[in-house]
């Protein structure tokens, strides 16, 4: 079964991809309002595992609600709250529910959540995720034992920091990503643009793979101060800080802020993640300011 983002990657057109949290609570209707809104201007709609370790509804579950309001979805499965069985258990479950699209993820520590008590799993990081999806897709278990059920048919993508201070750490996770299976890159927050053209020279264009820009909407100066304190890795400079303090209307000027920086990333990359927390329904806005819409030749093959 072919996606409407898998078409994309194959077309090489240039991909947007949005993010949704899955509700904390038993009713989606928000979360499906929001990525409903986001439908023909996406490839795909990201669904949150767990990020920054805060407890919300299962991801594979809110995916299929997606799915089955005709959205595209990229579930992402964090190897921090499962372990190898139940890893391959819900893969398996999510490839019988029709999802295909999946984002393999470490998994952000559990301290940094609303549940500091609970035990981390971590029998797997995301390499070795991506290697395991390789190997379902492949008709083979964790242990190289033929499933006799079928082989699963996943697209299954990771995430980079383009912004990390170690190079060698950069080059040879990204490496052994591609090379455990990765068929697309989502990127972290990006806010160092000269940083993320100087990635794409010197590692991506070794690869025949995509990367697309993470574009995080920074509603305040107080907003870009939180996530720099709890957000694991977020490095928002300084001037931006001050430029949405200096604004008159700072939700505004994020979206601004927002759009800019999809421009910049439409000469660098091959696409963009947008993240806008709470505020998913400006998204659309800031892509007509960044004047980016999506190319579909057919409709998606969701079923």
């Amino acid at each position: 079964m072919t996606t409407r983002l898998r078409r994309a990657i194959e077309n090489r057109d240039f991909v947007v991809t949005a993010e949704v949290a899955p509700p904390k609570g038993g009713d989606p209707t928000k979360m499906l309002r929001m990525a409903k809104l986001l439908g023909d201007r996406v490839h795909g709609v990201n669904v949150t595992d767990g990020s920054r370790a805060v407890m919300r509804m299962s991801s594979i579950a809110a995916s299929t609600l997606l799915l089955q309001s005709g959205i595209d979805p990229i579930f992402q499965v964090a190897c921090r709250d499962r372990n190898v069985i139940g890893l391959q258990a819900d893969l398996m479950g999510a490839h019988a529910l029709g999802l295909r699209n999946v984002l393999a993820l470490t998994g952000d520590p559990v301290k940094a959540g609303d549940h500091p008590k609970a035990k981390a799993v971590f029998d797997l990081e995301s390499v070795r995720l991506l290697k395991l999806i390789t190997k379902l897709n492949n008709g083979q278990d964790f242990n190289d034992k033929k499933m006799p059920d079928g082989s699963l048919d996943l697209f299954p993508g990771g995430a980079v920091d383009p912004q990390l201070k170690s190079w060698y750490t950069i080059e040879s996770r990204f490496a052994r990503k591609v090379e455990s299976g990765a068929q697309f890159f989502q990127s972290q927050m990006i806010t160092d643009f000269q940083r993320l053209e100087e990635f794409m020279n010197r590692v991506a264009s070794q690869y025949d793979v995509p990367v697309f820009a993470g574009i995080f909407l920074l509603k305040s100066a107080k907003n870009a101060q939180f996530i720099n304190r709890c957000v694991p890795g977020a490095q928002i400079p300084d001037a931006i800080i001050e430029r949405l303090a200096q604004a008159k209307n700072p939700l505004e000027e994020g979206l601004k802020i927002a759009a800019e920086q999809v421009k910049i990333a439409k000469n660098l990359c091959h696409g963009v993640h947008m993240m806008a927390v709470k505020k998913e329904d400006l998204i659309p806005q800031i892509l007509d300011l960044a004047d980016v819409s999506i190319q579909i030749s057919t409709a998606p093959a969701l079923v």
